[in-house]
Formats: C-alpha cells, sequence, structure tokens
C-alpha cells in the first residue's frame, strides 16, 4: 500500500475535520444568538455537540470512498459554514 492515500486521510481527518468543526461552532453559535440564546449557554452548547462532530468527521474521513471527497466535504463544508456564520453575524437582527 502506497503511504500518500493513508497519509492525505489521515491529513483530511485531523485538518479538514478541524475546519468542518470550526464552521459547525460558528454557525451554530451565530445560529443560537439569532434565535435569542445568551451567547454563554449557546457557546457551551456547540462546544460540547462539537466532540461529537469531530470524532463523527474523523471516522467518517476514514470511511468515505476516496479521500478527494473527505477533503472536499469537511474542509468545503466548514469554510461555507464559516461563511455563512459570517453572514449571519453581519446581518441585522
Amino acid at each position: 500500500m502506497r503511504p500518500a492515500p493513508v497519509i492525505s486521510r489521515v491529513a483530511a481527518s485531523i485538518i479538514g475535520g478541524w475546519a468542518f468543526v470550526w464552521g459547525f461552532v460558528t454557525l451554530g453559535i451565530a445560529l443560537l444568538l439569532v434565535a435569542g440564546m445568551p451567547y454563554a449557554d449557546a457557546q457551551t452548547l456547540v462546544y460540547l455537540l462539537a466532540f461529537l462532530v469531530y470524532v463523527a468527521a474523523i471516522c467518517w474521513s476514514f470511511a468515505t470512498r476516496s479521500a478527494t471527497r473527505a477533503w472536499a466535504v469537511l474542509a468545503g463544508g466548514g469554510a461555507a459554514m464559516t461563511a455563512l456564520a459570517w453572514w449571519l453575524s453581519r446581518s441585522p437582527v
């Protein structure tokens, strides 16, 4: 077995998973703030869920058929969620 695909999946799981969770956290907090929840409560709730999302992202990155798909979904999804959270934070309430 060649080491490049394994290294790519490990990198996708760690780096891509982190980017995905970053987007999840920012979007989750932004949505809960828009819904009227206090910041500290929103942050605590989303941080507790973030651990489960990160574990699921790591497992999924190894279960998916290709490393390219893992990178696209995890890094792309994280970037999209972060952009949406940024847009929500800029819009008037």
